[in-house]
């Protein structure tokens, strides 16, 4: 790494760092790889960038001291094996969703199950899914234009079908009842006026975030769907606010649809999403 590009890193990590952002030196690498067209593990064997690189360097280290998304700056955002094109109208997929995903493709389904991605967003959940079960029908649903218009661009050449429907209105999709295999979703949750970070609460949709008073309102309606939805034996997995771990399982269990109903944490161990199978009565 040359000593220009050294020293624009660790002015551009204390910077970032200033604005409160934990990991400031991470982020500094991974914008200057960006720019210059490399991954962050390659800077050091790239040679000098010119003066417009620092410029544009620059810029973007300022946008981010303002808290605007590290991935609204690049346009895109890492889950899972999958790099997804993101930006303002769209929920940027969280690494701790990627726990949902590593329980999901370890499940045994049949060879081409029929899958369900409950407020799929960006299209994350489905388009990782499919990946894992290339023969399978997978359906992606949100109530969001601008989302499914990320989730069409990242879904291109796959066989994800999007939906744009609201997941609490009753009745949605009879034509699936005891037909799906697997039904998954990271819906709206954190509940109505919880603090969240300034990349939340000013660049996210606040429709895709909060889920009512208690953040129940959406996974409500998801429980019952599931309910309907999956084939005795299917698998449901939703994530939750780390605060309503017990009201979700509590939930999931008062239906009296499921069993194995069990509480999981994410990758950093706090209380992230709710697994069940739906009972075979």
């Amino acid at each position: 790494m040359t000593t220009r590009l050294r020293c624009a890193i660790e002015s551009a990590t204390t910077l970032l760092a200033d604005a409160g952002i934990d990991s400031a030196r991470y982020e500094a690498e991974e914008l200057a790889a960006h720019l210059t067209g490399t991954e962050r593990g390659r800077l050091p064997l790239i040679d000098s960038p010119d003066d417009t690189f620092f410029d544009r360097y620059h810029a973007a280290i300022a946008a981010r001291s303002r808290r605007v998304p590290l991935q609204h700056i690049t346009g895109t955002a890492a889950f899972g094996p999958l790099r997804l094109l993101v930006g303002p109208g769209v929920f940027i997929p969280r690494p701790e969703t990627e726990a949902i995903l590593e329980w999901a493709t370890a499940q045994r389904l049949p060879e081409a199950p029929v899958i369900v991605d409950l407020c799929t967003g960006s299209g994350a959940l489905a388009i990782a899914l499919a990946r894992h079960w290339p023969e399978a029908r997978l359906l992606g649903i949100d109530d969001s234009d601008a989302a499914l218009e990320y989730a069409r661009k990242n879904s291109a050449g796959t066989k994800v079908e999007l939906l744009h429907a609201d997941v609490t209105k009753p009745g949605l999709l009879t034509d699936l009842d005891g037909q799906v295999d697997l039904v998954v979703a990271n819906p709206p949750y954190v509940p109505d006026g919880a603090p969240v970070e300034p990349e939340v609460s000013h660049y996210d949709p606040s429709h895709a975030v909060f889920g009512g008073a208690d953040g129940m309102t959406v996974i409500n309606a998801i429980v019952r769907l599931a309910g309907r939805w999956l084939r005795p034996g299917g698998f449901f997995a939703v994530e939750h606010d780390d605060t309503t771990s017990s009201l979700t399982c509590g939930l999931i269990s008062g239906t009296e649809l499921f069993d194995d109903v069990v509480a999981r944490t994410d990758l950093t161990g706090r209380p992230r999403f709710v697994t069940a199978r739906r009972s075979d009565s």
